[in-house]
């Protein structure tokens, strides 16, 4: 099995996006990113450019960087399934409970 080959600005930019996980109101510097990530802020500034162009964050007015709302609605989706499935997931358990034949 072959190695697949990704690209290392792809997964700084991943590795951004997880970072900012808890930075939607005040947000967070490329600074702080860059510590946290262990990245040059110049890296973390390209990161973010290409996160900024694709919806997925923002920068705030003070400067600092967060999840876009955009992002945050795959988020509440990704919950409301899972919340939708769960439910499936009780009727048909307490239906195989009750004897059902349905």
């Amino acid at each position: 099995m072959t190695a697949k080959r990704i690209s290392n600005s792809t997964v700084r930019a991943l590795r951004v996006l997880k970072a900012l996980r808890g930075h939607s109101l005040d947000g967070i510097s490329n600074g702080e990113l860059a510590k946290t990530l262990n990245e040059p802020a110049s890296a973390i500034t390209r990161a973010m450019a290409a996160l900024i162009e694709e919806g997925l964050a923002i920068k705030l007015d003070n400067g600092r960087f967060a999840p876009s709302v955009s992002l945050l609605q795959i988020a509440v989706a990704h919950s409301q399934e899972m919340e939708r499935a769960t439910g499936r997931i009780a009727e048909l358990g307490q239906r195989v409970a009750a004897g059902s034949r349905n």
